[in-house]
């Protein structure tokens, strides 16, 4: 069931006149739902946001939407249909809960919300998912920088269309064995800093006919040349000029295979594009869910809070909401049994709350802390500001204030493998609060988390080897049996062998070596 909301209301809602009454709901009270947290959003909170598109999905349906990562005209792979069959089987034990929302960063913004909620949950998911995070989506940078939300939905037609013509033309097995090896690269198969061009996915369906007509001109030209004679002389400037034509070094691993994997068919490297650009779409996601989340939430408390002011939902309703509020910014301390690491719900919420505070109730604290927003008395505004220009790294280290750490219980535990006790190194001083921001504002810095892997030299006049260099921070190298399975993917993509060295960058030592050939399996 579906229900575009993108159409101006015809009446505004009238305060002091309920939305609805008891838990039942139907699309005409989702309606005046949706507007009467417009009415809140727009003129009360300021926020901007996409077209909604709301949808009224079942729970199986929300099980299939977390399987397929929450997109929907998503190409087949067994690894979604593994993952449904893992969260259907938790679901009917009772050991996990659905999301009562998952929405889209598109344009327009299509907010799923199950059919089996209330109408105080179909409130709440509305003003957290149609207005909080598309208000996000919309606005933040990173999103802005690496996403087309007007060409995601076209371009993933095109996507399932595609890999739906090469199945039938190439075969299942083949496609999933591209799909398999794709997949376990994806993580690095994206862009880290910004490229030239802004990402244009309405036109990649034209795009890719004209990469099919003119692509084989270019490899051919980069693999004309046959492997040298053993011992041919080998000079510094040639090395340069292999490089520079491969753009080497490249982070970005599944586009270099795309571009350059000597014996990838036009369909195959098609798929590697498909699956990068997917990897691409999400990459901001990664480095804002504290945001992200956070804005979502602080967003749907203002509007129920208001709603409830104006006496648009009742008491009861309002009950509904608390409770639900709570048991989502719920943060287990560290000795709960149901620790699980940081809540990004009840992080982002806090800081966002913490902020306004700031804003608007400094304490002497609060202004040698944040002299530029302390006092100011627009919450609003500043808050705004911090959506539209922060990721979670940047806002923590930039906002987590003293009295947040104090009120969180935070303090920082240093686990040296080469000591034989944990050991405390930060605590509630000056020197403390400093520490513990830099470190926990760490936690969420993808370029600290993620493996630093490069592709840095081809071996065109020997054997065509891939050589692959991992700068192993803190001299952590990658787990050996997944690196090797990791690798071998890698290899078959390539078509030839493969070596990956973990390197110390502060002193150049090699920590480990990786290997693998490939197999023929593709070609």
């Amino acid at each position: 069931m579906v229900t575009s909301l993108s159409r101006p209301r015809i009446q505004p809602p009238k305060p002091g006149e309920l939305l609805f009454s008891g838990n039942d709901w139907d699309f005409e009270t989702i309606r005046r739902i949706h507007d009467a947290c417009e009415a809140v959003a727009g003129p009360e909170l300021g926020l901007s946001w996409y077209p909604n598109q709301i949808e009224i999905i079942t729970a199986e349906q929300m099980l299939d939407a977390y399987a397929s990562i929450g997109m929907p005209l998503f190409y087949k792979h067994w690894s979604f249909g593994k993952h449904f069959a893992q969260h259907e089987a938790g679901y009917r034990r009772g050991l996990m809960g659905l999301a009562y929302e998952i929405v889209i960063n598109s344009d327009p913004c299509i907010s799923y919300v199950m059919e089996e909620n209330t109408a105080t949950m179909q409130t709440l998911v509305i003003a957290h998912a149609a207005f909080g995070h598309n208000h996000f989506f919309k606005n933040n940078y990173l999103f802005k920088q690496w996403t087309d939300a007007e060409g995601i939905l076209d371009y993933l037609d095109f996507a399932k269309g595609f890999i739906a013509r090469c199945e039938e033309r190439h075969g299942h097995q083949a496609v999933e064995q591209v799909l398999d090896a794709a997949h376990a690269l994806m993580s690095q198969g994206v862009h880290r800093y910004p490229r030239k061009k802004r990402p244009d996915l309405a036109s990649e369906q034209r795009r890719e006919r004209e990469r099919v007509e003119h692509g084989e001109q270019i490899y051919n030209d980069l693999w004309r040349t046959l492997p040298a004679k053993p011992g041919a002389a080998r000079t510094d400037a040639a090395a340069e000029r292999r490089r520079a034509l491969l753009e080497l070094p490249q982070e970005n691993i599944l586009y270099f295979l795309e571009k350059v994997a000597p014996r990838l068919r036009p369909w195959q490297r098609e798929i590697l594009r498909i699956v990068r650009l997917v990897a691409q779409y999400f990459y901001p996601q990664r480095q804002t869910k504290v945001m992200n989340e956070g804005c979502a939430t602080y967003v749907h408390y203002r509007i129920m809070n208001a709603l409830s002011q104006r006496g648009q939902i009742g008491e009861a309703a309002y009950l509904e909401f608390l409770q639900s509020h709570t048991n989502v910014i719920r943060q287990p301390t560290y000795d709960d049994r149901s620790y699980g690491g940081h809540n990004p719900y009840a992080i982002g919420f806090a800081m966002m709350q913490d902020i306004q505070r700031i804003v608007e109730q400094p304490t002497a604290e609060d202004r040698d802390w944040f002299p530029e927003i302390a006092g100011t008395g627009d919450a609003m505004a500043v808050l705004r500001d911090v959506w539209e220009n922060y990721r979670d790294e940047s806002f923590i280290a930039q906002f987590l204030s003293p009295k947040l750490m104090r009120d969180l219980r935070l303090f920082h535990v240093v686990d040296d493998p080469d000591e034989p006790e944990l050991r405390v190194a930060a605590i509630h001083d000056e020197r403390g609060y400093r520490k513990m921001r830099r470190s926990f504002a760490r936690q969420y810095d993808v370029a600290w988390l993620d493996p630093d892997i490069e592709v840095v030299d081809v071996d065109l006049e020997g054997d065509r080897r891939l050589i692959l260099h991992h700068k192993a921070l803190n001299r952590i190298t990658l787990q050996k049996e997944d690196a090797n399975r990791v690798l071998q993917h890698l290899a078959d993509l390539w078509g030839y062998d493969v070596v990956l060295k973990e390197i110390d960058p502060a002193s150049g030592t090699v920590l480990a070596e990786h290997h693998a050939s490939a197999r023929p399996i593709f070609f």
